[in-house]
């Protein structure tokens, strides 16, 4: 059994560290980050970011940073040095059959992904959240508390999609949108920017 290194000791660390304790893979989950020393949710602060590199051999990593950017920036760093990186699945989700996870990526408590999806690197998926068939999620998404994505839609990099919101069935997102909590997306977004409301329209 390997350590796992969770890069940022936040909220959203909390969370994937009691994930990856969960899923009993691992012989000892500590943290790094750049602002906190100590301890966090019960578990060994290791130092900074600075200190990536002398786990490199003997740990797997997760990045659990929100930024969608900042996460790419420090996965990609890692990748350089031959890191290799958690993929997390919460024990109570329901995952069909022909899905594929990318790597460093999480899914959390309650999500139910239908068959044939392909999610990529680095991506959140978050509690309660659905994607049904045939969707493809881009790498470093973000997929809200309670966001419903219908079937065959396509997200590209670097999409968020707030709490609550839905997204009508074959539609595209294009790349670095960000749908608004509680937005119903009904049409392709070819055009990076914010989208809110019933029907999500761009917020100028």
């Amino acid at each position: 059994m390997k350590r796992l290194i969770i890069v940022g000791a936040g909220g959203h660390g909390t969370v994937v560290a009691d994930i990856a304790e969960k899923t009993e893979r691992y012989s000892q989950i500590a943290f790094l980050d750049d602002k906190k020393t100590g301890e966090h949710f019960g578990l060994p602060i290791l130092g900074t970011t600075e200190n990536m590199g002398q786990y490199i051999q003997d740990s797997e990593f997760f990045v659990a940073i929100g930024n969608s950017s900042i996460r790419e920036k420090i996965m990609l760093a890692l990748r350089e040095q031959g890191a290799e990186f958690a993929t997390l699945v919460h024990p109570k989700t329901t995952i069909g059959r022909g899905v594929e996870i990318g790597k460093g990526s999480v899914i959390m408590a309650g999500v139910v992904i239908n068959p044939c999806v392909k999610i990529g690197d680095g991506v959140i998926i978050n509690t309660c959240a659905s994607v049904d068939h045939n969707c493809i999620i881009g790498d470093f998404c973000h997929i809200s508390v309670g966001a419903h994505i219908a079937g065959t839609v396509w997200l590209q990099n670097h999409v968020w999609i707030g709490a609550g919101a839905i997204l009508r069935n074959d539609i595209k997102i294009c790349a670095e949108c960000m749908i608004g909590a509680g937005a119903v997306a009904v049409k392709d977004i070819v055009r990076k920017g914010t989208y809110i409301g019933v029907p999500a329209r761009e917020k100028k």
